[in-house]
C-alpha cells in the first residue's frame, strides 16, 4: 500500500487544504536538513534507508550523455529545489539526476502570493512564482556547503533565468554572470527562456534575442560543459525549428521539452477555487497532465529535425512508466518529473523505473539507449 496516495495526499490536498507553496517550503526545509546531516552516522543511515526504500538500480537503465553517467533516466525537474538547498538528498530519494533553480543573477522574491495552485481534477498545477530565488551567489554558497555530502553522486543541472530587474537588452550579461558564478557546481546548465512568469522572457526564444545569450555563455564555457535550452510547449513548428537551428549553430548539448503552458484548452477546472476567478483569467503556466501530449509532440519534432543527433530531456505530464516510455520512444534520452511527483508521491520514481524495465523486456531490448527514438524506427 502506498501510504502517500492513500493517507497523506488526501489529507494535504483535500482535508487540511494546505497551501501548496507553504507545503513546498516546509518540504524543502526538511530535505535540506537531511542533506546536511550526511556527515553524521544517523544522517548516513537515514539516507541509505531512503535509497533502499525509493531507489531502483539496474545497469540496463544507465544513460551516458555529455561524458556524464546517469544511473537511470528519471530526474527532478527545475522549480522544486530553486536554491540548491537540498541538493545532497535527491539521489537518496531515487532520482537519477536533479536540476536546480531556476536561479537568477539577482536574488528576487518573485510575484505576489498566492502564486501556486493545484488543479486536482486536471492532475495539474498552475504557478506564477516569478523565479523567486536566493540569487546566483546564494545558490553557490548553498552548494558549497552540501557538495561533499553527495552520496551517491548524481549529475546536477543548474537552470538559469533572467532577473526581473534586468532589461531584456542586457539579458546576455545577466545569464553570463550566473553561469560564471555557478560554473564549478553544475554538471550541465540550462538556459530558461520559456517561463511565462517573467515579463518578456519568452521573447528571448526568438533567434535574434537568444543568439547573444548562447554566444556569451559558450565564450565563458572554458571546460565545454553541456549547455541546453528549455523551450515552451506553446511554440509553433517554425519557432521550434528556429531554436533547433540555434542549438546547432552554438553547439548546444541538447534541448529540454518543455516548460509550462499558457494554454487553457480542455481543462476540467473552470474556476480556480483559491481565487474564485475563471481559470482563463488567471496568469501563470500550467504543468502536469494537460501538457503531456504537447511536450511529447515537440520531442518528436526535435528528434525528426535533428535525426536524433541532439539529446533531448523530456518533461511534462509524466506520472507513470507509460508516460515516461512514450517520451523516451519519441526521442527523449532523459525525462524529468515535478508535478507528477507531488501527486504520486515518493514511490513514483521507483514505479516508473520498474515499469521501464518491464518495457525493455517486452520489446526485447537490452538497455534503455535502444529505446530512445524507438517509435521513429518502427
Amino acid at each position: 500500500m502506498d501510504i502517500y496516495q492513500t493517507v497523506v495526499r488526501p489529507i494535504l490536498f483535500s482535508g487540511a487544504n494546505v497551501d501548496p507553496e507553504w507545503l513546498h517550503r516546509r518540504t524543502i526545509e526538511v530535505l535540506a536538513r537531511l542533506a546536511r546531516s550526511g556527515d553524521r552516522a544517523i544522517g548516513r543511515w537515514g539516507k541509505s534507508r531512503l535509497q533502499a526504500t525509493f531507489g531502483c538500480q539496474d545497469d540496463r537503465l544507465k544513460q551516458q550523455l555529455w561524458g556524464l553517467t546517469f544511473p537511470h533516466p528519471v530526474g527532478l525537474a527545475a522549480g522544486f529545489d530553486k536554491n540548491g538547498e537540498a541538493a545532497g538528498i535527491w539521489s537518496s530519494l531515487g532520482f537519477g539526476f536533479a536540476e536546480l533553480g531556476t536561479v537568477t543573477r539577482h536574488a528576487q522574491s518573485g510575484n505576489p502570493k498566492p502564486r501556486l495552485f493545484r488543479l486536482t481534477s486536471d492532475r495539474a498545477a498552475l504557478n506564477r512564482m516569478g523565479f523567486n530565488n536566493c540569487g546566483a551567489d546564494g545558490m553557490a554558497a548553498n552548494l558549497a556547503s552540501v557538495k561533499p555530502e553527495f552520496s551517491p553522486r548524481i549529475p546536477l543541472g543548474i537552470n538559469l533565468g533572467k532577473s526581473k530587474v534586468t532589461p531584456l537588452e542586457e539579458a546576455a550579461e545577466d545569464y553570463r554572470f550566473s553561469f560564471k558564478t555557478l560554473y564549478e557546481w553544475g554538471d550541465y546548465f540550462v538556459v530558461n527562456v520559456s517561463s511565462p512568469n517573467t515579463p518578456g522572457l519568452r521573447s528571448l526564444q526568438a533567434p535574434q534575442q537568444l543568439a547573444p545569450i548562447l554566444e556569451g555563455l559558450q565564450a565563458e564555457n572554458r571546460l565545454g560543459k553541456p549547455i541546453l535550452v528549455k523551450i515552451a510547449p506553446d511554440l509553433d513548428e517554425e519557432g521550434i525549428t528556429a531554436v533547433v537551428d540555434l542549438a546547432r549553430t552554438y553547439h548546444l548539448a541538447g534541448m529540454i521539452a518543455t516548460n509550462t503552458t499558457i494554454g487553457r484548452e480542455g481543462l476540467k477546472t473552470q474556476i480556480l477555487p483559491a481565487t474564485g476567478k475563471p481559470i482563463a483569467e488567471e496568469a501563470g503556466g500550467i504543468s502536469g497532465a494537460p501538457v503531456r501530449s504537447r511536450s511529447t509532440q515537440i520531442i518528436r519534432s526535435i528528434w525528426q529535425q535533428t535525426g536524433g543527433e541532439l539529446p533531448i530531456i523530456g518533461v511534462g505530464g509524466i506520472f507513470t512508466a507509460e508516460d515516461a516510455w512514450e517520451k523516451i520512444t519519441a526521442g527523449a534520452s532523459l525525462v524529468q518529473v515535478y508535478t507528477g511527483w507531488t501527486y504520486e508521491g515518493p514511490w513514483m520514481v521507483q514505479r516508473i523505473l520498474q515499469g521501464l524495465l518491464q518495457k525493455l523486456e517486452q520489446h526485447g531490448l537490452s538497455d534503455l539507449t535502444e529505446a530512445v527514438g524507438l517509435s521513429h524506427r518502427k
